[in-house]
């Protein structure tokens, strides 16, 4: 990317944000800044219930905390800067900052998807194979499964940053975004974009579909599982151990399918900013919320942990 520096008009860019007028600005900064805030806490809250109670260390918390990790550094990557440029009057980003924040933007968005996968894979064999659980899901084959998404989204943003850096940016340097996004930079790219914009769409199509196809396959399988059982205690219990992987899944997908998985031509800067808030921001707040507040072992936890604290007093 810095190769290319030489060849380009644009040292840096502007970000537009998402809005001009200053009333709207200080009401959106105290909207995100109280979102980032509860997105800290409850991320790094969630992270230290489940390390320090003995009960939750099983592997679909193990998967929960490392969903935490990327809630809470997808977070860092965005809002801290989207948060600068509302309040003040500094909307530039460098040449490099850019490219290093569309980097990480990628590598967490990616590893998020097959992590959710990992996490469906995980509820399957819990629900379908209950007497196998502590076995197939080994503590080996859940570090193996975090290692792939790891290296997946590695492998991913390195390959999109690989077409990233052969455009030449002439003339503008006015990115129509709050974050350093790939659709609006390629829409200022004064080179032929065709070649990486399909190897975007291939690389996030196939991301999109084989942990879509993973988590549908293992979803049909739990309700067909489901479906068997007799009792309605045991189907509302099964029910409540996936509604809130679900509805995270929901979330996070929805808006990505909606998002990127569309030719640049009907690209519309107002419905995806809409759409990019809300994965970019408010979902890394939503998911521990979702997974604390339906989720009875995670209070308990925090129960135990807090007369645990106030014994030692």
């Amino acid at each position: 990317t810095m190769s290319r520096r030489n060849n380009t008009n644009v040292p840096d860019f502007i970000l537009m944000g998402l809005t001009d007028a200053e009333e709207i600005q200080l009401l959106l900064f105290v909207l995100f800044l109280l979102i980032y805030l509860v997105t800290i806490l409850g991320n790094v809250g969630m992270i230290l219930i489940i390390h320090l109670d003995p009960h939750l260390h099983t592997p679909m918390y193990f998967f929960l905390t490392h969903l935490s990790f990327l809630d809470l550094t997808y977070s860092n990557v965005v809002t801290p800067k989207t948060l600068e440029n509302l309040l003040t009057s500094i909307t530039y980003i460098s040449f490099t900052g850019c490219f290093t924040q569309m980097y990480f933007f990628v590598f967490l968005g990616t590893a998020e998807c097959f992590l959710l996968s990992s996490m469906a894979y995980d509820r399957y064999v819990a629900i379908c194979n209950p007497l196998q659980y502590p076995l197939i899901m080994s503590t080996r084959l859940c570090r193996a499964l975090i290692t792939g998404c790891y290296m997946i989204g590695f492998m991913d943003s390195s390959i999109n940053m690989l077409g990233m850096s052969k455009l030449l940016f002439c003339d503008s340097n006015v990115i129509h975004h709050f974050f350093c996004d790939t659709s609006p930079i390629l829409a200022l790219s004064c080179t032929d974009t065709y070649g990486t914009e399909v190897m975007i769409f291939i690389i996030a199509g196939s991301t999109l579909m084989v942990s879509l196809i993973t988590i549908a396959v293992s979803y049909v399988s739990i309700l067909s599982s489901i479906l068997k059982i007799h009792s309605t205690s045991g189907k509302q219990k099964a029910f409540s151990t996936c509604a809130s992987h679900l509805l995270g899944v929901t979330l996070f997908f929805g808006t990505m399918i909606f998002t990127y998985l569309k030719p640049r031509k009907t690209y519309s800067l107002g419905k995806d900013q809409v759409a990019s808030v809300f994965y970019t921001i408010v979902n890394p707040m939503l998911n521990p919320l979702i997974y604390s507040l339906r989720n009875k072992e995670v209070k308990n936890a925090l129960l135990r942990i807090m007369q645990r604290g106030d014994t030692f007093r």
